[in-house]
């Protein structure tokens, strides 16, 4: 599928922004911002594992954005994840599985409708992991238009790296799923992809077999709601996303 030129050039931004800000980055997230060290980054229990809540003192990526723990919630409806506004400043959430979970199918259900997300949010349902081997190990699923109102897709799926002939596909995720399933299926040579409502029914799927995909080495499931180049929404507005569900399965 053809990808803008817009979105090419802007997520290498991100992408060379998000490199700089791991090179300053702890283990699983903790960062060191303008010299200061954070205190030790708080976990959430969600799905039956421990998530590492990323917590920054200072922009870092991707974005870059400020990152914050109170951001990030569970209840009984899920793991909440927002964009808030504290004074003049936005800040972002992520959570970092603490387990490495190798191949198998990694799904997350979500319980907002995630089609009409502002042009500057991204929702991001991911593995990375900071050694840069494999282009980080990073499988994505998110929802963005990074930034072009007028982009008539939602959503992709990326084998990294994304600029690579054939990693990316582009979505539509469709307006009324106030509830999906989006996953991935890795494992040795291929990760397959598959996106349904609620009831089941198919939104897309699309499977990457290059001779590329990464090797499991230390990776981590990642959930991530964040501001693309750290701008604000351009609706002005704070915003929660509620992720009901993760399972993983060999």
């Amino acid at each position: 599928m053809r990808v803008h030129h817009l979105h090419r050039s802007a997520r290498a931004v991100v992408l060379a922004l998000a490199a700089l800000s791991f090179l300053a980055a702890g283990p699983l997230g903790t960062t060191v911002a303008a010299g200061k060290p954070l205190p030790p980054p708080a976990d959430v229990s969600f799905a039956g594992y421990q998530w590492t809540v990323k917590q920054s003192a200072g922009r870092v990526g991707p974005g870059p954005n400020y990152f914050s723990g109170a951001n990030v919630r569970v209840d009984a409806a899920g793991l909440h994840l927002s964009i808030t506004k504290n004074g003049n400043k936005w800040s972002t959430a992520e959570v970092i599985n603490r387990a490495s979970l190798g191949y198998g199918t990694y799904t997350w259900t979500l319980a907002t409708p995630v089609d009409a997300l502002d042009p500057s949010v991204v929702l991001g349902l991911f593995t990375w992991n900071d050694n840069p081997a494999f282009a980080h190990r990073e499988l994505d699923i998110e929802f963005a238009r990074w930034a072009n109102a007028a982009d008539s897709t939602n959503a992709q799926y990326t084998v990294q790296p994304y600029d690579a002939a054939g990693h990316l596909r582009r979505f539509v995720q469709p307006a009324g799923a106030d509830s999906s399933v989006h996953s991935f299926r890795w494992a040795p040579g291929s990760v397959a992809f598959e996106s349904r409502r609620a009831d089941g029914s198919l939104i897309d799927a699309w499977t990457y077999a290059g001779g590329d995909v990464p090797v499991p080495g230390g990776e981590n499931a990642r959930m991530n709601l964040w501001l693309f180049r750290g701008a604000k929404p351009t609706n002005g507005q704070p915003l929660e996303i509620v992720i009901s569900g993760f399972t993983h399965v060999r």
